[in-house]
């Protein structure tokens, strides 16, 4: 019976002692992962700050798959909540602050215990990708957590792989949904022309890109300047695509309300006549484009069709990429002109 009595009193002073140990652990932990998605910052932010998108990405869910997700009736943005309950207990998140498209500050609560703090940083870079922080803090640790934390080897260890792989999986969700793209070839028919301003210029076709996105830009620059009133996307006029030469001539357009008298040299006007032609659209980006003028020549092809020997080809670029920033939704409509 002495015995006994030794042993719990060793066990009593061995739980005091842990105790005591767990409780004297610091009050705050801080843990954070980072990883570069080949993402604009806006794509990365429009999954992150609607909590629909969470479980697609969640390790937690991953490795808890009987997870039970309750959804709030506000998703994104501020306000924006969901609440869940797996085999560790329940919890619940909402977002407390954004600044859109860099920066998101997010509440998470285990039970009834003090919330810990999470935080998004969204930095873009030079090439167009982006550097996404994600970071979980807190500043008043419960004692079950510390105890938690000590059992596996500290909160880094703890929270750290879980957040590299759900960053993982949010890289590969983003690139799945920027990749999405559709081509419809929608047949015959008639463009209504018009007039418009251009600047044009002959170069290799590797050099088609750069030149490209330096022309558009100016063009439009002119008529923002100058106040002229847009009738419609800017469009590229092609005159001549020569795989064999590596060589294209092309324009760069804005269609005009009326004709407009420029002032600069290398700024000039220019009119299209009605045309009966076939349209395509893809939606999706301008990695495609190739396939849907590919597509648009078998439409033709298939259906007999004669192209106007020196009539227009046009690519219309409908969405401006920087207000749509997921190329899945950029929208361009293709017209090819047919004989009469």
């Amino acid at each position: 019976m002495k015995a006994l009595k030794y042993i719990l009193f060793i066990v009593l002073i061995l739980v005091i002692g842990i105790s005591i140990y767990i409780a004297v652990q610091p009050n705050s932990f801080e843990v954070k992962r980072s990883r570069t998605i080949n993402a604009p910052a806006a794509v990365i932010y429009n999954n992150v700050i609607d909590f629909k998108n969470w479980e697609t990405w969640s390790s937690w869910v991953e490795n808890d798959p009987e997870t039970v997700i309750t959804l709030s009736d506000k998703t994104d943005g501020v306000g924006g909540a969901f609440s869940w309950i797996d085999s560790h207990g329940e919890g619940r998140m909402k977002t407390l602050e954004t600044n859109a498209p860099h920066t998101i500050t997010q509440e998470l609560q285990f039970g009834d215990f003090e919330p810990s703090q999470v935080t998004w940083n969204l930095e873009p870079t030079e090439d167009g990708k982006t550097n996404v922080t994600w970071k979980m803090n807190s500043n008043n640790v419960p004692f079950v957590f510390k105890a938690s934390a000590l059992l596996n080897g500290g909160f880094d260890n703890m929270i750290g792989p879980d957040y590299e792989r759900g960053l993982e999986k949010l890289d590969s969700i983003v690139m799945a949904s920027m990749s999405v793209y559709n081509i419809n070839v929608q047949g015959v028919t008639n463009h209504s022309g018009g007039y418009y301003i251009y600047n044009t210029t002959s170069s290799k076709m590797s050099d088609f890109k750069t030149q490209m996105q330096q022309m558009m830009p100016k063009i439009g620059n002119y008529a923002m300047k100058n106040k002229i009133p847009m009738a419609g996307a800017p469009f590229v006029l092609y005159h001549k695509w020569d795989e064999a030469n590596n060589a294209v001539m092309f324009s760069c357009c804005i269609p005009t309300t009326a004709q407009v008298i420029t002032t600069e040299s290398d700024i000039l006007t220019g009119q299209l006549e009605p045309f009966k032609a076939v349209r395509t659209t893809l939606t999706g980006d301008y990695e495609n484009l190739k396939e849907a003028w590919d597509k648009t020549f078998e439409y033709i092809e298939n259906y007999q069709l004669t192209i106007a020997e020196s009539g227009p080809m046009l690519e219309v670029y409908l969405t401006d990429p920087g207000s749509t920033p997921n190329p899945a939704d950029w929208v361009t409509e293709i017209y090819i002109a047919l004989a009469e």
